[in-house]
């Protein structure tokens, strides 16, 4: 019996959509597994499910910290394996929904977590740290370096991943899991007209906002949105400069989702949402 239904895979390919049309047709809360949605107040530039979607069906792990906080993926699972016990109660079917690779392997693969120290510490004093100090700390704990040791972001989110005693072949039981895949140039439309309705929806004063905020964390400036406009906000490059960064910067990301979840046999992939939601409902046994 599947007690658990996740959809993974790249950016802009519909995952959300697809998760609120099934939990629209069976009794089902969602559970984002994304590292940004997590973060109050940044909406748009997150892609994050509409306020009348969130009234259409419960969704959990959104807005549960400030963007001067800090969350890691150790929090995310403590606080997802609560929301998946919470829906089970209510003998519903919880949808685990996200392309964030290491968060939603988190749960997939039941990560078992050892030296919590480095999850508990505040990340304001990691980023304290000299990149050799960096370095340092991850010889220490018999990590594997990062090709490119020189960049912060990649030493800080080895010590992350550090911690985790993944074992990939310890899936997580009764657990259907469907991929979304789009070839590059249906991918690269979906990116732009996203990138539109981004921007429609007033994601510039969104930025704006962002880049004023104070002792925001590193890891929200990392998405995309913020990366390619931040250079705009400075005059350093034109409006036009910086839209194509976004998309060439979000091509790059699905290309990476794309290599995570692919080695994985167990995930049924489609290139059509129509597709992959009539294959939930067979094995789901849905009544339309």
């Amino acid at each position: 019996m599947i007690d658990l239904l996740a959809i993974v895979g790249q950016t802009a390919t519909g995952k959300t959509a697809l998760s609120l049309r099934v939990a629209q047709s069976i009794p089902s809360e969602i559970i984002t597994g994304d590292s940004k949605t997590i973060y109050k107040t940044l909406d748009i530039g997150t892609a994050k499910p509409s306020k009348s979607d969130q009234k259409l069906v419960k969704h959990h792990l959104i807005d549960v910290v400030e963007p001067n906080e800090t969350f890691n993926v150790y929090q995310f699972q403590t606080l997802a394996s609560r929301a998946i016990q919470q829906i089970h109660g209510q003998s519903k079917l919880p949808i685990l929904v996200g392309g964030s690779g290491l968060y939603m392997d988190s749960i997939l693969n039941d990560y078992k977590f050892e030296g919590r120290e480095v999850f508990e510490q505040d990340r304001q004093a990691l980023n304290q740290l000299t990149t050799p100090q960096l370095q340092q700390r991850i010889q220490k704990l018999n990590l594997t370096m990062p090709e490119n040791n020189q960049n912060r972001r990649y030493l800080l989110r080895t010590l992350e991943r550090g911690q985790v005693q993944q074992t990939s072949l310890n899936r997580r039981a009764n657990t259907l899991i469907i991929g979304l895949h789009l070839n590059r140039e249906v991918l690269s439309q979906r990116i732009q007209l996203r990138l539109t309705e981004m921007l429609n929806q007033g994601v510039l004063e969104e930025i704006r906002r962002v880049l004023q905020m104070p002792a925001v964390q590193p890891e929200v400036l990392t998405s995309n949105i913020y990366r390619a406009f931040k250079p705009y906000f400075e005059q350093k490059i034109t409006f036009q400069e910086a839209c194509s960064d976004f998309i060439r910067r979000d091509l790059a990301l699905a290309k990476k989702q794309w290599t995570w979840f692919k080695r994985y046999p167990d995930i049924s992939w489609f290139e059509s949402s129509d597709l992959a939601y009539n294959y939930i409902v067979r094995q789901l046994n849905i009544k339309k």
